[in-house]
């Protein structure tokens, strides 16, 4: 099993990664690959509904000049994930959140996949961009991993966040509670247990 963990910080080893880094502890302790997968910091441009990737049913954008294409390639061999990001003006940033809304808009196949999500902040805004993150799991039929609180660590630096202790348990309870649903997924597959049998889609407008 693998856990991929998406860094949507500009730094690639600020406070974001080092938030990351301690869900990852548990996780590996357990058997569990993991990898920490950066964004990066060149422009990744928005979604533009172009309707490229239901066309071709590729499971990628159209625009492969950035990460988000990488990402997918990296989603395919992924049971689970974790998204990182730091909080920019009581929101995730726009690093992560155009990075998401293509990642997600581009391939279905996330399904079934436990999602977490964690965000880093100086001092407020966490829950804002926690609930904004949260939503990618709920529309797409993803079981969504809890921690002990919201999974928010405190702290301006790394060397910050490496005193937020409680912050810190949170991202340690969230590794474990990933670890234990991946491993109940993996029991019920061993006894037979399907995924849900998926209605047919319906689709309304509120326009008639």
């Amino acid at each position: 099993m693998k856990v991929l963990l998406i860094n949507g910080s500009y730094r690639v080893e600020g406070c974001t990664y080092t938030a990351l880094a301690e869900v990852a502890k548990p996780i590996q302790d357990a058997g569990i690959e993991t990898e920490i997968f950066h964004v990066g910091t060149a422009p990744i441009r928005g979604c533009t509904a172009c309707g490229h990737c239901k066309r071709t049913g590729s499971g990628r954008c159209v625009y492969d000049d950035d990460t988000v294409n990488v990402g997918l390639e990296k989603a395919e061999s992924a049971d689970a994930y974790v998204f990182g990001s730091p909080v920019h003006y009581a929101a995730a940033s726009g690093m992560i959140t155009s990075f998401l809304d293509r990642f997600f808009f581009a391939s279905k196949s996330h399904a079934y996949k436990p999602g977490a999500c964690i965000v880093t902040c100086r001092r407020g805004g966490a829950t804002a961009a926690f609930e904004q993150l949260n939503k990618y799991f709920t529309i797409s039929n993803m079981p969504v991993v809890p921690s002990q609180y919201w999974n928010m660590v405190h702290g301006n630096t790394p060397d910050e966040i490496a005193q937020d202790e409680e912050g810190l348990q949170i991202m340690r309870t969230l590794g474990r509670n990933m670890v234990w649903l991946l491993q109940c997924m993996a029991a019920g597959r061993e006894a037979g247990i399907a995924w849900p049998e998926p209605e047919p889609r319906v689709s309304t407008n509120f326009v008639r």
